[in-house]
Parts: C-alpha cells; sequence; structure tokens
C-alpha cells in the first residue's frame, strides 16, 4: 500500500497511500528526480535525475543496488522493459539508451531526435519504444534492430508525453474511429496516446502512422496523458491545474477537476484499485477515487 514520489531535492519519498503516513526517504541522487518506475514485482524501483545517473533501488531493503553511468546530460525518464531485465531512458542528452539490469550495463544507444528527449516508453509487447522529443515529434523504435520505424510530426511544440494504449482499448478506438469516419477499416493498432506543450492531447495509430484522434479543452501545457485501464476513457493533466476525463469516443470532455493549487505535472492509475495520484508543483499528491 505504498505511494511514491519523487523531489527536485534529488530524494525520492515513500508514503502508505491509504493511511497518508510518511515513511521513509530514499537518498542517493545529488540532483532533482525527474521519474521513477517499478519493475513488475514492486520489488526493484529503477529513478532517474539530473544529476545524469539512474539508481536502481532494492525496494524491501530500501537501499540502492546500482547506479547507472552513461548520458551526458539530465535524465528525464526511465521505465522497465515488461520482462523486468532491462530498462530505458531518455535524455537532454538527445539519445535514448536500453541497459541491462543484472549488470548495470548500457546495451543499446538509439539516436535520431535532433533535441532533448522528454520521454520514452517500451510498448506492451516489449517490442517498441515510442518517445517524445523538444523537437515537437514522437519517434517509434525497434527495441532489437534500433532503427526508427516512424516519426510523427502532428504536434506544434514539445511532446510532454507519450503512453501505450492496452490492448484492451483496441475495440473503443477502432469505434472512435468509426464513428467519425464510418468508411475506415479497423485497425489492429498498437495505439499511442500523447500530450503536448500544444495543449492536445493526440491518439496515433501506429500501423498507419496516422493521428486518428485530437482532444483539445486544456488550457495550458498537458504534461501527461494515460488510457483508462476499462479502455473507454483517457485521463489527463496539465499546467492549468486540473485533471481531466475525456470519452474520447465523443472527443470530449466529460470532467474537469481543479486539482492542484499549481502545475499539475504527473498522473498514474494504482494497478488494481480504482484510485488516480496526481503530483504537482505545489508539492502535493493527491490520490482521487474513480467513480
Amino acid at each position: 500500500s505504498s505511494g511514491i514520489n519523487a523531489e527536485y531535492g534529488g530524494s525520492i519519498k515513500v508514503w502508505d497511500y491509504e493511511s497518508g503516513d510518511f515513511e521513509r526517504t530514499l537518498k542517493g541522487h545529488t540532483d532533482a528526480v525527474n521519474d521513477i518506475s517499478f519493475d513488475a514485482s514492486g520489488k526493484t524501483l529503477a529513478s532517474c535525475s539530473s544529476d545524469l545517473t539512474i539508481r536502481l533501488w532494492d525496494f524491501v531493503g530500501f537501499e540502492c543496488m546500482k547506479t547507472l553511468h552513461g548520458h551526458d546530460h539530465t535524465v528525464s525518464s526511465v521505465q522497465f522493459v515488461p520482462t523486468g531485465d532491462f530498462i530505458i531512458s531518455a535524455s537532454r542528452d538527445k539519445s535514448i539508451k536500453v541497459w541491462e539490469v543484472s549488470t548495470g550495463y548500457c546495451t543499446k544507444t538509439l539516436v535520431g531526435h535532433r533535441e532533448w528527449v522528454r520521454v520514452a516508453t517500451i510498448s506492451p509487447d516489449g517490442k517498441l519504444i515510442a518517445s517524445g522529443s523538444n523537437d515537437h515529434t514522437i519517434r517509434i523504435w525497434d527495441i532489437a534492430t534500433k532503427d526508427c520505424k516512424l516519426e510523427l510530426r502532428e504536434h506544434d511544440h514539445v511532446v510532454e508525453c507519450v503512453a501505450w494504449a492496452p490492448e484492451g482499448c483496441t475495440p473503443h478506438i477502432n469505434e472512435a474511429i468509426t464513428t467519425e469516419n464510418p468508411k475506415a477499416a479497423k485497425s489492429p493498432g498498437p495505439f499511442l496516446v500523447s500530450g503536448s506543450r500544444d495543449k492536445t492531447i493526440k491518439v496515433f495509430d501506429i500501423t498507419t502512422g496516422s493521428c486518428v484522434i485530437s482532444l483539445i479543452g486544456h488550457d495550458n501545457w498537458v504534461r501527461q496523458a494515460i488510457f483508462h485501464p476499462s479502455g473507454k476513457f483517457i485521463v489527463s493533466c496539465a499546467d492549468d491545474k486540473t485533471l481531466r476525463v475525456w470519452d474520447f469516443k465523443n472527443r470530449r470532455c466529460t470532467k474537469t477537476i481543479a486539482a492542484h493549487e499549481h502545475f499539475v505535472t504527473c498522473l498514474d492509475f494504482h494497478k488494481n484499485a480504482p484510485y488516480v495520484i496526481t503530483g504537482s508543483v505545489d508539492q502535493l499528491c493527491k490520490i482521487w477515487e474513480c467513480r
């Protein structure tokens, strides 16, 4: 029942989300912690920082097991692959790296973005990486060959976030596509959602490389957008201080919550309980019940 958040001071805080009690601090980074990611077991945590490093933490003994060096600038995102034996990272040095967890070695470097890579995320099958950058593009990479398969140029500003659609979303996205274009053929996907400083959220069909849904409503930079586990909604947060729920089939925002007193910079779903957690520049984490 732990909640966890990263801090600008370089520490990671662990909380009991049910009671709200603070439990412990993980110290090691020497600059802002920008992202954190658990492996599937929940026993290993990866963190990345503006100190140019990635750290792997034993989340049972709460000790740092490894520090990974290789990026030349701020590391902005980190994520375990589904099998848990590798992690991927994105950096302001314009690269994406793949790291072997057991050795801590960098096994691959993906280069192609022209500016800071804000985020890199692995597809559910572990075969593709999607990345978003200050160069306004999203790139899709084949993790085995390191080839860039697609470059998506629909956004007009920095791409802050990208997230793959779970398989359960596919029929709902196809329904949304045919609602607008009844003659459109059904696509097997995969699909990807992105959010940008252009204030829009977009859904892409990676098979065709086309933008199939655009959602407009946020009044400031979109910081995070993810699919609801039901597959029928997208939930987003932004620098307009709101948390929003989107019925993407009908291209409309169904709920707007004034979530924080300052920019809302991140959100995530609890893996098996009906909760959303948000983090903000107001230095609060909030847990919201989905109803």
